[in-house]
């Protein structure tokens, strides 16, 4: 009797920097022949990419009505559709749905639940149907125990066994320290969400890898006290990605202004679609852009629930003082096939992992910008590691153009970047190898089913 497909069920948190990194994985898993539930709310899947027509057999997408909750705005199922001070209403919201996902489980027998951090209800309501649970973390890990006042959260800690940079800037220790010992409108802290996750799931899973961050992934096993295993880092996969994004209606205009730039002289400047930058950073940053004075690529958001014209946003002139070294572009552009253009020497970043992850798949170095979460770790990693350069901070988190541009040219242009950009070009090897990242995903298989428990009686699905 032939045995049950492996069924795994995933709920990210919702937020596309979550959600992303877990349908990659989705994929990943769906073709080594695993069967994938993969739970959000309504909006959030249709803004999924479309699953490819060899996988489809094996990803189902579920949609789960987000419970309506006083002070989150209408339509806003994912944090990109909000300020961050309303992140609090969708978390709470997002509490709501343990009803569907019980629902859920009587309808579907998954062999195991992967999970994020928010959703820290699952494992117990896991446990009653006595499915495993498993925490996949898109991002870095930490372990935040015996920190107990903001200023612990600026330095390495003295119980640390490695010597390391990774730590946060003072701005950054604030926030953190708020949100991990302060409930929010879910009445919860971010710190009891993650006790409650670390407790309840049998393992954790993490976007990374050992030929990276070997030192650390051993570090935090002995911590968390439970199966900590990579999947490695997930890149994307060029020879698809790459040539769809190029068919994009915008890549001819983009590459063809490419095509005019030296090679390696063009800044990539980007910082993601969460963070919502308000008006007097974007200017301040196009200041500092101007006073570098070497060509760049800015994706430009807008601020989110405010409406402006982009001279508005900008300084006045700078589009025509800057128009024969740059080029600003509004929306959704083919990151990936501009990454991949030779005329990229680098990249202005806010430190999203995902970011780091495709722009080291292509050898750049990172002028790096952490503005919330987990950036700022992600940040002190890579200088650690020799391939990027934080830009210099103000105490209270702002940043001066002079800073921004002393850093562009540093990394770009000067003596004092060449280590950068050879130690970047040199760790394109481990981003980009695809073997090597789909070696992690077998050996998560393997574990995956060394782990499963078979039941005593089986249901069709």
């Amino acid at each position: 009797m032939a045995s049950k497909q492996y069924e795994i069920m995933m709920f990210p948190w919702l937020a596309f920097g979550h959600i992303l990194p877990f349908f990659e994985l989705a994929k990943r898993l769906a073709s080594k022949g695993i069967h994938i539930s993969f739970i959000s709310t309504p909006r959030n899947i249709q803004r999924l990419p479309p699953i490819p027509d060899y996988l489809i057999e094996n990803i189902n997408l579920v949609q789960i009505p987000l419970t309506s909750v006083d002070g989150l705005p209408e339509n806003s199922e994912a944090t990109i559709d909000l300020q961050l001070e309303c992140t609090e209403y969708l978390r709470k919201a997002c509490d709501g749905l343990h009803e569907a996902l019980e629902q859920l489980l009587c309808e579907i027998s998954p062999d195991l639940i992967l999970f994020d951090f928010v959703q820290c209800w699952i494992p117990k309501i896991a446990a009653k149907f006595r499915v495993p649970s498993g925490y996949f973390s898109a991002s870095e890990l930490e372990s935040f125990g015996r920190r107990k006042k903001p200023e612990d959260f600026a330095a390495t800690p003295d119980w640390f066994p490695l010597t390391s940079l990774v730590s946060r800037g003072p701005h950054q220790a604030q926030k953190m320290f708020r949100n991990l010992y302060f409930p929010d409108k879910s009445s919860l802290s971010g710190g009891q969400r993650w006790a409650a996750t670390l407790h309840g799931c049998e393992f954790v899973a993490v976007r990374s890898c050992s030929e990276l961050e070997g030192e650390y992934l051993n570090l935090i096993r002995g911590l968390y006290q439970k199966p900590v295993v990579s999947v490695g880092l997930l890149p994307p996969i060029p020879k698809h990605k790459i040539s769809d994004q190029a068919t994009s209606s915008n890549w001819s205009h983009i590459s063809k202004w490419l095509d005019k730039q030296a090679r390696k002289s063009v800044v990539f400047v980007g910082f993601g679609t969460e963070y919502k930058m308000p008006p007097e950073e974007i200017r301040e940053l196009a200041y500092g852009l101007e006073l570098s004075e070497m060509p760049f690529f800015w994706i430009l958001r807008m601020p989110g629930g405010l409406e402006f014209d982009s001279s508005e946003l900008l300084p006045d002139g700078f589009l025509v003082r800057t128009s024969k070294r740059s080029m600003v572009s509004i929306g959704w552009v083919p990151q990936l096939a501009i990454l991949g253009h030779p005329a990229i020497g680098g990249c202005l970043y806010h430190s999203g992992w995902s970011s780091i992850i495709e722009s080291l798949g292509f050898g750049h170095p990172q002028i790096l910008m952490p503005m919330v979460d987990d950036q700022g770790l992600n940040a002190k990693l890579l200088v650690e590691k020799g391939v990027g350069f934080e830009v210099p901070r103000n105490e209270d988190g702002s940043f001066h153009r002079d800073a921004v541009a002393k850093s562009i040219r540093l990394v770009m242009l000067e003596d004092q970047g060449e280590g950068l950009r050879v130690k970047a070009a040199h760790t394109q090897k481990i981003f980009a190898d695809q073997d090597l990242h789909d070696s992690y995903i077998n050996n998560f298989v393997e574990f995956l089913y060394s782990r499963r428990k078979v039941p005593s009686h089986t249901h069709d699905r």
